[in-house]
């Protein structure tokens, strides 16, 4: 049964590269946080535990789900949930850019980044692996989504969860500031902002935008989290450029209102996608 509110958190940290032990405590101590305030789900950036440029330190920071430094992490979520990014090692030795959501006791889901951006400052194809499916995530506050960064640039993500169903779409992102641009913002920080409104919109869910601040290897991590309506408006906002605790209350009333007001998922016709994509890929293949 869902809850009638959620109150969620947003850790907008600064994590130290390659310093896993310092970044759990750190990741303790906002979970103790919200705890004390009442808190049913905090989130944590894109690589959280470990920093984002891990490059070569990738196979030495990676942890399996199973990993003892997890532990503690897996006891605090006896009574909070607790989504956290790291790098991912599977049986068979891959190491994926992973977010995982931590609920009684037991990693619950996982979510491995699929969409791995190689251009411009990023690397990322080069050390990870890619995740291959796209599932929601079922908590006890309701259904989830849960992407990573360049993944929420690809409408496809988002609508393919929103179709199996999806009250909160929550991403983890190390989003660096790029693109000076007019006006007082950068263009990341523009975009980003655009994107978080629309989906929210036209998905009908709220929206927890995680992102994290500080330098790291001569890139800055430009922060401003935030936490949207299903009808797009600001829940809360995280400060620009230094570290943060994000709050808010997500009201399942409000949830409804506003599906009943714009029945967008209602009148989706997912046969008529289905079909028009084999249709796309067939002539593709022809060419």
């Amino acid at each position: 049964m869902k809850a009638k509110q959620t109150k969620i958190a947003i850790g907008q940290i600064n994590p130290i590269l390659g310093d896993l032990s310092r970044n759990l405590s750190l990741h303790e101590e906002m979970v103790e946080r919200a705890r004390q305030q009442g808190v049913n789900i905090i989130v944590f950036p894109e690589l959280s535990l470990t920093g984002y440029f891990v490059k070569d330190l990738v196979p030495s920071l990676a942890l399996s789900v199973q990993s003892p430094h997890l532990d503690r992490l897996k006891t605090l979520s006896s009574d909070i949930s607790i989504v956290v990014g790291l790098v991912e090692e599977s049986s068979d030795y891959r190491f994926f850019n992973s977010a995982i959501l931590l609920e009684a006791g037991e990693v619950r889901h996982v979510h491995r980044k699929i969409y791995l951006p190689t251009y411009g400052m990023f690397d990322e194809r080069r050390y990870f692996a890619s995740g291959c499916r796209l599932q929601g995530a079922e908590s006890r506050w309701g259904p989830l989504g849960l992407l990573i960064c360049e993944d929420l640039w690809h409408p496809s993500a988002p609508y393919l969860i929103s179709l199996e169903g999806m009250d909160i779409l929550i991403t983890l992102s190390s989003s660096p500031g790029r693109g000076l641009g007019g006006g007082e913002k950068l263009e990341s920080v523009k975009i980003w902002e655009s994107l978080n409104y629309t989906y929210a919109y036209l998905f009908s869910c709220f929206v927890v935008f995680a992102n994290r601040v500080g330098y790291e290897d001569g890139v800055h991590f430009w922060g401003g989290s935030e936490i949207l309506s299903p009808a797009g408006t600001l829940l809360a906002k995280g400060k620009y450029h230094e570290e943060d605790f994000v709050i808010a209350d997500l009201d399942q009333a409000e949830l409804r209102r506003e599906r009943a007001a714009s029945p967008l998922l209602r009148d989706e016709c997912p046969d008529l996608v289905l079909r028009e994509l084999k249709r796309i890929q067939g002539e593709k293949m022809k060419e």
